[in-house]
């Protein structure tokens, strides 16, 4: 498979059909949409369609969103993605996990790796995230991935009837030099 990383924990691997139902069940969870983007109601129809759109996404180098799977049994655990934006050689880390992983340090693991791929096999320069700023685990994660706050982006969301702030981390490629 083109698009493959481990960690000493996880394989991250792009999202395949079978992976539909376990998708829509842990992306479906309302306390994930609560402290995430992903929109809910989730149905199955919606992850059929997000993970359809995929292949093209990874072959246009746009997005990368890959399945976290624990390595020692396949159990898909959420997506960490990496929207590109190649015009500006940046990328945006965007990701969620089952709430049933919530807490054991799979979201920083697959951060960690994902963040490391964009720089040294994509070769971004930036590399930056958001997270509602009401959900302190996401802030965690982006800092374990070696990001740091830049700001907030005060009521920038309407999220599920109510506007939230957002905090923005980011991270710049130490190497600064760069042929152009």
């Amino acid at each position: 498979m083109k698009w493959k990383l481990s960690t000493e924990r996880l394989i991250l691997e792009p999202f395949t059909e079978d992976l539909t139902e376990k998708t829509a069940e842990l992306a479906g969870d309302p306390e994930v949409a609560a402290a995430t983007f992903v929109p809910h109601p989730y149905t199955v129809d919606h992850a059929k369609e997000w993970i359809a759109a995929h292949a093209a996404w990874m072959e246009e180098q746009t997005a990368f969103p890959f399945a976290v799977k624990r390595k020692e049994d396949g159990e898909l655990l959420g997506t960490m993605t990496l929207r590109v934006d190649q015009g500006h050689q940046k990328g945006e880390l965007a990701y969620w996990m089952g709430r049933p992983y919530w807490g054991r340090g799979y979201a920083s693991e697959a951060a960690q790796r994902v963040v490391r791929f964009g720089f040294e096999e994509l070769q971004l320069n930036r590399i930056w995230a958001a997270a509602i700023s009401s959900n302190p685990a996401s802030t965690r994660v982006m800092q374990k991935a070696g990001l740091t706050y830049e700001g907030t982006l005060k009521k920038d969301m309407l999220h599920r009837g109510e506007f939230k702030d957002i905090d923005v981390y980011g991270r710049i490629r130490e190497s600064s030099s760069r042929s152009m």
